[in-house]
């Protein structure tokens, strides 16, 4: 299995950040911390398995799409050395529409 560095763009934190705001608010900083910290473990891990999810060229070449625990879509770029994850779309948000 191929291996690949992961890395989030500046929209991909600006996500996370308002993600913990989100939960913080309605559960407290615990809940949000632990939910961000097993939405980053799950990222990190297309390091070793890039290529699961849903392929979506239609929409941007390379682009991928996986959900996480039922309210974030991840939606990433996987190239040959590395994987960009671009976004992290919390609770049902449009996302094809944001990227297009």
């Amino acid at each position: 299995m191929k291996r690949r560095q992961v890395s989030l763009s500046r929209d991909a934190r600006i996500d996370l950040a308002e993600i913990y705001d989100l939960i913080a608010d309605a559960s407290g900083p615990s809940i949000a911390i632990g939910y961000i910290d097993r939405l980053k473990r799950c990222c990190l891990g297309f390091e070793r398995a890039a290529m699961r999810g849903s392929a979506r060229d239609d929409i941007l070449p390379g682009l991928r799409i996986v959900g996480f625990e039922r309210r974030v879509t991840i939606a990433f770029l996987v190239r040959d050395q590395d994987v960009v994850i671009l976004r992290l779309f919390y609770g049902g948000r449009d996302w094809e529409t944001q990227l297009r």
